[in-house]
């Protein structure tokens, strides 16, 4: 099978990316070296996937479409996965523009290559961050997510509704998939776990906002990559449709869309993982409690039901055994 995945530069496409190969597969990957963390981790991920025979690689831009159609041409793919995205939730208040451009404007050329490439699965990555601050839990794919706290969730819902539309108009199957805290080694230096390991090296403070109090459902990298895998072949058409006993099935009408959770629905409470951090460490955190930040949500919650009833996968692993094994990344990537 021929995989098209853009953001393997990035955590998330660079471990679905070593999946694929290693399980046969030919993977040409997409993305553009932006500089919104440390570019050495993502040349470090690159080389790792250039190492290997079935990989190609172009580094440019979502918005160049000229450079996005050439490589997905030479590709010919029968899957595309969009991965690549200008993520983080407080980034987004202080460049919103490089959201549009990305999140919005890139999207579109994914979705006009699919119209043009006919694939027979589009899978899109959104984010856990359109369901806002839903009192209703956990989370449902049908639940509604019409109030998005900060540009990057309006953004990702934006996509789903575009990829939506592309699927209605061109019958491009498309599944687009809510990612829940995805954590684990090459993680994004952004994320709370890699900024309070690498502040215990330094012995630094770490930064505890809404003083502890918010939820996560975690997501570990090895179970959201099986997700996904399994995800790949499970086409959508009224040949799945889930009965209404086992979940509330998300796929269209209109459409071959739908929509899917990527989580366990396990969450855990801010300061239990930041105890789960030290024991993994052998060593206690300084804690600066402060506020909610602007556009924070207080807590993640999926519903895993429509992705069981999809995979028969459900996501196991627990912080725990997560945050142990980045721990032990962290150290040797860092020597």
């Amino acid at each position: 099978m021929n995989v098209f995945i853009t953001g393997t530069a990035g955590f998330i496409g660079f471990h679905l990316a070593r999946r694929l190969l290693a399980d046969g597969h030919t993977v040409h990957g997409y993305d553009g070296m932006t500089e919104y963390y440390d570019l050495r981790l993502k040349h470090t991920r690159v080389d790792i996937l250039k190492a290997e025979a079935n990989y190609t690689h172009t580094q440019a831009m979502l918005e160049d479409m000229d450079a996005l159609t050439a490589a997905a041409e030479a590709c010919q793919p029968d899957v595309i996965v969009h991965l690549a995205a200008q993520a983080g939730v407080r980034y987004s208040l202080e460049q919103p523009r490089t959201y549009v451009n990305a999140n919005l404007v890139g999207s579109f050329n994914i979705l006009e290559i699919a119209r043009i490439l006919k694939p027979q699965h589009l899978l899109l990555a959104s984010t856990s961050s359109v369901y806002g601050a839903n009192e209703k839990v956990p989370f449902e794919e049908a639940d509604k997510t019409d109030e998005p706290m900060t540009l990057y969730a309006a953004t990702k819902k934006s996509m789903e509704v575009m990829a939506h539309s592309y699927a209605h108009l061109w019958k491009i199957p498309t599944t687009a998939f809510r990612f829940f805290t995805v954590y684990g080694p090459y993680g994004r230096p952004d994320m709370a776990l890699f900024k309070f390991v690498a502040a215990a090296g330094k012995n630094e403070p770490i930064d505890v906002y809404g003083m502890g109090q918010q939820e996560r459902d975690f997501t570990y990298i090895d179970d959201l990559v099986e997700a996904i895998v399994k995800l790949i072949p499970v086409v959508p058409s009224e040949d799945n449709r889930v009965s209404e006993d086992k979940a509330r099935d998300t796929l269209s009408k209109l459409g071959p869309f739908r929509i899917v959770n990527l989580g366990g629905g396990q969450p855990v409470g801010l300061l239990p993982f930041i105890d789960t951090i030290e024991e993994a460490l052998e060593t206690p955190l300084q804690r600066n409690m402060l506020p909610m930040q602007k556009g924070d949500v207080p807590r993640t919650y999926a519903s895993p039901k429509l992705l069981q009833a999809l995979t028969g996968f459900l996501p196991s692993i627990d912080v725990k055994q997560g945050v142990t094994a980045f721990v032990n990344w962290f150290r040797a990537y860092n020597k």
